[in-house]
């Protein structure tokens, strides 16, 4: 079986080895999020399919979506077009290498229903996710290999880009989360701890004269 070494998210590996997701000292963030009225949720597109568990990314993406609905500051909508911020998912792996299958499918979704704690979104996208980076094209869609060994963090990410801008996810994020089950299902850590840095953005910019 022929396998392919991808590196992901070599600067989120760094920022976890060192801590960055843990450290609170910094919880500023850019002017466009607390503007932002909506958001998207992706798999990230570098992200292979876990041998051991296939749907973990798309769980994932689904138990962010309902989070963020639950809160209710933004609209969530399918797909990047639209929408002012763009939150990148990727469910961390048992190993740090891993075997993982392509598939440039994940993000290509006809449509959703995410209960709520009041009811339900119902959402809808049609065709292919649109490129979000310059850079080359996920191995999934360069390779008709059945697995790939993958080298990405065991740790949850969670990271939020700017939406409506070229080439959304070669930006810098505007803010990021990376822990052991950070993508947890129901809780998911990661969106509350979004939250707090909104709130902590917001009473900051209060304070300024």
């Amino acid at each position: 079986m022929t396998k392919r070494v991808s590196v992901l998210f070599t600067v989120i590996l760094l920022a976890a080895s060192s801590g960055f997701a843990k450290d609170k000292t910094k919880p500023t963030l850019p002017a466009y999020v607390l503007s932002a009225r909506t958001i998207t949720v992706i798999v990230d597109p570098q992200a292979g399919m876990s041998v051991d568990n296939p749907q973990a990314n798309q769980v994932a993406q689904k138990d962010v979506e309902t989070a963020l609905l639950n809160w209710g500051r933004f609209e969530t909508v399918m797909g990047t077009p639209g929408a002012d911020l763009i939150v990148v998912v990727h469910k961390g792996h048992k190993r740090m290498v891993d075997e993982t299958i392509p598939d440039p499918r994940q993000n290509n979704r006809a449509g959703a229903i995410n209960p709520t704690n009041n009811g339900i979104a119902i959402g809808g996208q049609h065709g292919r996710q649109p490129d979000l980076s310059s850079g080359p094209a996920p191995i999934s869609t360069q390779s008709n290999s059945p697995s790939q060994t993958e080298i990405g963090p065991t740790d949850d990410v969670f990271i939020v880009y700017q939406g409506g801008v070229a080439d959304p996810l070669d930006a810098a994020p505007a803010w990021r989360y990376v822990a052991k089950d950070g993508l947890h299902s129901h809780n998911v850590p990661a969106v509350e701890e979004f939250r707090k840095a909104v709130a902590e953005t917001e009473k900051a910019a209060a304070k300024k004269p």
